[in-house]
């Protein structure tokens, strides 16, 4: 496995010299990242074990902080310097480069919260070379993976012009909105240093997350005076307004370039079968590559609540009060992206196809999106072998040595010619 990496480097050296494959050919030719690949191959199962630990401690959403004590001991004893727990709970620890102290740095990070709530039974299981557990692949087996760098890196004595820094974060998952990055690029203290970025996230080797799927989610409330079904008959209900709003809003045709989404996904609200409800609910979900078709999109679904409900005032009677609605922004994932022409991209491209693989630009909403927002050069990318059924309780991920080194190597590649390896 590890010979055939190398067997690459004369057919990559072929390509014309720019700037981001003469970065992955130097990477891959050095001695350091050489023997960082032997050290991995070594301690798969060391990595294989440590998937297994941080997977046992559950980390549902806002309440990552068992995993997260836990990830700060292994970064430490992995050899980091400056490993602390951050204000949100995000996990840090810095490889320290060369370069002046407190120059440019570059970040890798990879989430230490599951969509899992508490109480989920959380149990690895092992048949074979397959692991199966919640949260396994994601993103479980990415924080492993960067511990496995850290400490074949420290054993192989490599030296990077840039400061790296390691980061085990909180709130990627749904309610989370990103908190952990967002802390990070708004408040963290390396904030101004971070100048490239990578999440880690899922197993795919050859998929590279380039585009940032923004997304704006509502809850809208509407409200009423309520009543009989049978003796208040007549009176506005807030029901009807939300239905409105549900038609009129599936009644948009939104644009397929930039793909822009939107989707009326929970409700609730209603006090018994023969009332009319003085209070309902709803949740919308609204997405887009582009910021701008994210923003179009939302300014018509705030007109339509508010029309819906004016013409529910109008057709029934308001003697006992009007209805009324209170849209209450509950997610705010940013849109961006890092285009395919700039310099990281290209880069992420050849270390992917420098490691026999196929390198597959799309767009996702992760981590990265919060760092492109800023036009920070970021991607997302896979921590190696494959998996499945992310989200549910059959999660499973396959740890085969071969599939599993081979799609960790790119990542590390990105890593070091990012960081200037010395």
């Amino acid at each position: 496995m590890i010979r055939s990496v190398f067997l690459l480097v004369s057919s990559l050296a072929l390509v014309p010299a720019a700037a981001a494959a003469t970065d992955v050919v130097k990477v891959i030719k050095h001695p350091a990242y050489q023997k960082s690949v032997a050290v991995l191959d070594r301690e798969h199962d060391r990595i294989v074990a440590d998937i297994v630990t941080l997977t046992e401690i559950p980390a549902p959403p806002f309440q990552e902080k068992a995993r997260g004590n836990a990830y700060l001991e292994m970064l430490r004893a992995a050899g980091l310097g400056d490993v602390e727990m951050d204000e949100e709970g995000n996990v840090l620890g810095v490889w320290r480069g060369t370069g002046p102290a407190g120059g440019p740095m570059v970040a890798i990070a990879a989430h230490l919260d599951t969509v899992f709530p508490a109480g989920t039974p959380i149990k690895v299981r092992r048949e074979g070379t397959r692991l199966s557990a919640p949260g396994i692949g994601d993103d479980t087996r990415s924080l492993a993976v960067l511990l496995g760098y850290v400490r074949a890196m420290r054993e192989a004595g490599v030296r990077t012009g840039r400061d790296i820094l390691f980061v085990g974060n909180v709130g990627e998952e749904g309610p989370g909105d990103l908190r952990g990055v967002r802390h990070l690029f708004t408040k963290g203290r390396y904030k101004d240093r971070i100048k490239t970025f990578f999440s880690m996230d899922g197993t795919d080797g050859k998929r590279i997350v380039n585009g940032g799927v923004g997304s704006r989610r509502y809850r809208v409330t509407f409200k009423g005076p309520g009543g009989h079904s049978y003796g208040a008959f007549g009176l506005v209900n807030p029901m009807t307004a939300m239905s409105q709003t549900v038609v009129d809003l599936y009644r948009i045709t939104p644009p397929k370039t930039p793909k822009t989404t939107y989707a009326a996904s929970v409700t609730g609200g209603g006090t018994s079968v023969n009332s009319i409800p003085d209070q309902v609910y709803m949740e919308f979900d609204m997405r887009s590559v582009s910021a701008d078709a994210l923003a179009a999109l939302e300014k018509q679904f705030l007109g339509i609540v508010a029309a819906s409900v004016e013409t529910e005032n109008k057709a029934r009677s308001t003697r006992e009060g009007p209805i009324s609605a209170d849209p209450k922004l509950i997610g705010d994932r940013p849109a961006g992206g890092t285009p395919e022409d700039s310099a990281l991209v290209q880069m992420a491209r050849r270390a992917v196809e420098a490691h026999g693989l196929e390198p597959e630009l799309t767009a996702s909403s992760t981590d990265s999106n919060l760092p492109m927002s800023l036009a920070i050069p970021a991607v997302t990318i896979g921590s190696g072998g494959s998996g499945g059924r992310a989200h549910s309780l059959d999660e499973w991920i396959d740890v085969e040595k071969g599939a599993s080194l081979k799609g960790m190597l790119p990542g590390l590649t990105m890593l070091l010619a990012a960081a200037d390896l010395r």
